[in-house]
């Protein structure tokens, strides 16, 4: 044998390493270890003798020998000679036949890796070199119980390399499947069928674990071989019994499950499914009410689904090719099916019930589709309707106030089942509307002795009414009389019966839940919004016990205000009374009781607030009185604590008083969301109340502590102001600026320039003056930021560096886009260049398509405005020596990827470039191109030419497509 050329021994040494448990030093070795032996021409031959002679009784050095082997048959198997290959074929059967001898198996992990290994040799020789894989095992391993576990631990394996459609395989290893498929078509699988025959008859009673194996084997490869080897009486007479017997009967129903998803022939599908069905109700498996295991059941139920999915597909591939008997028959089959799937749909476990969905799902669609239904069918989507409706009541564990996995997965569960209350909407939406009506209005009846759960599924089917009976934009209550009047009754029983104060959270936001949904119904009758509007107010909304009812009603009374605010006007005092306390900013937290809403709750607290006041029909000074009492306590409060933090000394603290300001200007910011192009903040007499925001606002930001809060905080109020108070908000600008530009890092930066750029392309001109004194000073501290040294791997540094340049290539982008020429033609010639240059590099030397395709948008930008005769001076020898190399240094380099979206747009720009400078030179930059700048690139003549001849067309696209064709083939 070839392993006698090297000494049949293993460092011992290193393989102490492989203990889990083992030093660092000895685990290092062991992998030094590993990687020797699986570069070495044969020094990995150790292994093989190793398991072949059964030297080592360690767990982890067998399971190392048996990834040596792996490594080399995976990656080495060409290369290997053929006594190599010959090695490895005969220690894997020696150690296979050590096997039989054991009085204990393997360890799981070990036989499994072996499996793996024998797959793995398999798929490399069996088409080539060992065409007796199956026959040499079979014969070797007889029924011996081990043997017999290695072969089906083996077969699954195999079905993992060569079948397994969730792995993705590179077309060579597609092709290879395929033939390996048809060789064993051909060769061995008769012989396997009848192995496994012989498996599932001879264990059954004695090794359970084997016989489920087995069926695991066949469920995994029916779905490729000839049905008909499987799909007979003797076997699936077998199968049946064996779904009788408790140790296998889960198994059996996988594999009936795999035989019954098989593709085929729609007339043979219907056949085969009918045939079994037979057989499973004569042997009494359809009687489910007898059946106590829900584990069994779990399988028999996805067994039914697969029987019922199978026959609508028959059908549906009937109807399509016009077979209209067939088709007859198939139907008549599901019809049969819709008992049992009825049954297994209500049954008390959701798992079971969850099976059902899909076929339940398909067979409505198959009732979608016919001209008109039968009285049966109308029946059954009656029944349908009921088991969702019982389905979606929860059960007495649920946990409202701490939902943990199971409370998630009936969430889930309920999302399938309003999908099902979908399409019943969509098949028989009368139907659906009489059912819930009946249910909803003898509940609503009851409401005060029903249990929570009846109360809360009843309001949740009005309110899943909203999606299944689709209308546009919440328009239930107009259109379709007997839908509006059934809709409407509903509400109206909804808000004056009293359901509002049912002590169950879930029954509270139900409630408002579905208020809001159908908020057009107060305008039909508005006379109910006074009575909302309390519940809202009170203990059974916004005061409720439960924190999660408060914080969801916080969001849903925002949202009843903004679409009813019109109706509301006689009430908005009121309502603002009745909700100051909500509106107190919560200090931070010293006495450990937390306030009644969290600070994201009162966001839509201000919201709600400013919308009462804005839309309401007050005079302007009143409007202005009632804003400034809403927002006065937030500025005075900010004074005081920005006052303290500037005292404070324990970070802890600072963070709390930081977070409470934060708070502070987002409650402010969040008001002016009520303003609009029809009520401006001018319109309402409230310029000087945001102004007074604005001027205690700024101090924050020279703020020595917890800066980036502060600054992001008064940032994004800045952005808000600037939309709001448009010009007014401009004297506030460069002190804000200048305090701004402090002591920065690349994030506060990045976040400043927007609000820049967002001034310049609002007020253009206006605030030139103001630009052209920032811009220096703002380019500069960007400049330094970037300048900063970082570790070469910090990944976040350089991400947060890359962010900071697209930003500044962005903010000359908007700059040179505004018509302010001025700002960059007024900074002295010195910086001008400077700016330009790093441009220039933008555009060239940074890998970064995004921040490229700017640069070159701003360089046609520039020479649109300075490259033409009366231009600046100096630009045109700038053109020439700097942005014509860039439009072909950049794609010329090896990062430029034209196979990437992005690239290309990137190239585009840089067409773009190259035809402003046509359009501003004319026939000199032609001159240039033809005469020195393409001939210093080694450009021929006659490429040059024709690149210039596309440069003179007019149209855009051509020139686009023949740049990306150029440097194509200049990249070969």
């Amino acid at each position: 044998m070839a392993c006698q050329s090297v000494s049949a021994v293993m460092d011992e040494q290193a393989l102490l390493g492989l203990n889990p448990n083992a030093d660092a030093p000895y685990r290092q070795r062991a992998l030094a270890y590993f990687e020797q032996l699986k570069e070495s021409q044969d020094a990995w031959e150790v292994c093989a003798d190793a398991l072949a002679k059964g030297i080592y009784s360690d767990d982890h050095v067998k399971f190392f020998c048996f990834q040596v082997l792996e490594h080399q048959i995976k990656f080495r198997h060409a290369g290997l000679s053929a006594a190599q290959q010959q090695l490895i074929r005969e220690a894997l059967m020696k150690w296979l036949q050590n096997q039989l001898m054991n009085a204990q198996p393997e360890k799981a992990f070990i036989r499994n890796k072996a499996a793996q290994v024998f797959a793995l040799t398999f798929v490399m020789e069996y088409i080539t070199l060992w065409p007796k894989f199956f026959f040499d095992i079979l014969n070797l391993v007889g029924l011996n119980p081990h043997g017999v576990d290695i072969y089906l631990r083996t077969l699954m394996a195999i079905d993992a390399e060569v079948v397994d459609r969730d792995i993705v395989h590179t077309p060579e290893e597609t092709r290879r499947n395929t033939l390996i498929k048809d060789s064993m078509r051909e060769q061995c699988i008769p012989s396997l069928v009848e192995s496994w025959f012989q498996i599932l008859t001879a264990y059954q009673q004695t090794h359970p674990e084997l016989t489920c194996q087995c069926l695991e084997v066949v469920g995994a490869f029916v779905s490729w071989i000839d049905l008909n080897l499987i799909a007979n009486d003797r076997f699936v007479n077998l199968l049946l019994s064996q779904m009788s017997m408790e140790d296998l009967r889960e198994e059996a129903c996988d594999c009936l499950f795999e035989i019954v998803n098989k593709g085929m022939d729609p007339v043979d599908k219907t056949k085969l499914v009918e045939s079994l069905c037979q057989v499973l109700q004569s042997a009494g498996f359809f009687n489910i009410e007898q059946e106590e295991d829900v584990d069994f059941l779990a399988k028999f139920s996805r067994l039914v689904n697969g029987m019922g999915q199978s026959l609508v597909l028959s059908w549906s591939k009937l109807v399509k090719s016009g077979n209209v008997k067939e088709a007859a028959e198939t139907l008549h089959a599901v019809e049969a099916k819709v008992p049992l799937l009825l049954q297994l749909l209500v049954h008390e476990d959701d798992d079971i019930s969850t099976n059902m969905v899909g076929f339940c799902y398909d067979y409505l669609h198959v009732l979608k589709q016919l001209p008109q239904l039968t009285e049966q069918q109308k029946a059954n989507i009656e029944a349908v309707m009921l088991a969702v409706m019982k389905k979606l009541t929860y059960d007495d564990e649920y946990n409202f106030e701490n939902e943990g996995e199971d409370e998630a997965m009936f969430v889930e569960y309920r999302k399938q089942l309003k999908m099902l209350l979908d399409r019943l909407a969509q098949v028989s939406p009368e139907l659906l509307l009489e059912a819930v009506r009946r249910v909803f209005t003898s509940t609503m009846q009851r409401w005060q002795t029903a249990p929570f759960m009846e109360v809360e599924v009843a309001i949740r089917l009005l309110y899943m009414l909203g999606e299944a009976l689709p209308v546009s934009h919440g328009a239930h209550f107009s259109g379709d009389s007997a839908k509006t009047s059934a809709l409407q009754d509903m509400m109206r029983t909804l808000v004056s019966c009293g359901v509002s104060g049912y002590q169950h959270s879930s029954v509270c936001l139900e409630f408002f839940e579905t208020v809001v949904r159908y908020d057009k119904f107060f305008i039909v009758e508005p006379q109910h919004i006074p009575n909302v509007l309390m519940a809202f107010l009170d203990q059974r909304g916004l005061r409720h016990s439960s924190p999660k009812v408060r914080s969801r009603v916080a969001y849903l009374f925002s949202r009843f205000i903004k679409t009813l605010h019109k109706h509301m006007t006689a009430f908005i005092e009121d309502i603002l009374t009745r909700i100051q306390d909500l509106l107190e900013l919560a200090p931070p937290q010293e006495n450990g009781f937390p306030a009644l809403l969290t600070s994201d709750d009162q966001l839509f607290m201000f919201e709600a607030a400013g919308v009462l006041i804005v839309s309401g029909e007050s005079p302007v000074e009143r409007k202005q009185v009632l804003m400034r009492s809403l927002l006065a306590p937030l500025t005075d409060a900010f004074r005081l604590l920005l006052a303290k933090l500037l005292q404070e000394s324990v970070e802890e603290r600072q963070a709390a008083l930081a977070d409470c300001l934060s708070h502070a200007v987002g409650f402010a910011s969040r008001t002016s969301k009520a303003f609009s192009n029809k009520q401006t903040v001018k319109q309402c007499g409230c310029t000087e109340v945001y102004r007074d925001c604005l001027h205690s606002f700024l101090p924050a930001l020279s703020c020595p502590v917890q800066r980036g809060a502060l600054r992001s905080a008064v940032r994004s109020f800045l952005h808000r102001m600037i939309i709001c108070l448009e010009e007014e908000v401009l004297p506030f600008i460069p002190a804000a600026s200048e305090h701004m530009l402090k002591d920065c890092e690349a994030k506060d930066l990045q976040e400043f320039i927007p609000l820049i750029s967002q001034i310049t392309a609002k007020f253009k001109r206006q605030v030139s003056p103001f630009l052209q004194q920032i811009f220096m000073p703002l380019v500069l501290a960007i400049f330094e930021v970037l300048g900063r040294p970082a570790e070469e791997n910090d990944q976040t540094a350089a991400l947060e560096k890359q962010m900071l340049r697209r930003s500044y290539f962005a903010f000359i982008q908007t700059v040179a886009g505004s018509g302010m020429n001025e700002v960059l033609a007024n900074q002295g010639a010195e910086n001008i260049e400077r700016v330009l240059f790093t441009i220039i590099q933008g555009a060239v030397e940074f890998p970064d398509p995004i921040a490229q395709k700017t640069c070159f948008i701003i360089l046609t930008r520039l020479v649109e405005l300075w490259g033409g005769k009366d231009g600046m001076v100096g630009f045109p020898d700038f053109i020439y020596k700097h942005i014509v190399p860039a439009c072909f240094l950049a794609p010329l380099k090896p990062t430029f990827d034209l196979s990437d979206a992005q690239t290309v747009l990137t190239l585009s720009e840089c067409a773009l470039t190259l035809k402003m400078i046509h359009l501003k030179r004319g026939s000199e930059f032609i001159q240039f191109l033809q005469h020195e700048y393409l001939p210093s690139l080694q450009v021929t003549p006659e490429i040059s030419q024709e690149l210039c001849q596309v440069l003179q067309q007019p149209d855009v696209k051509v020139l686009k497509n023949y740049i990306k064709a150029f440097f194509q083939r200049a990249k070969l």
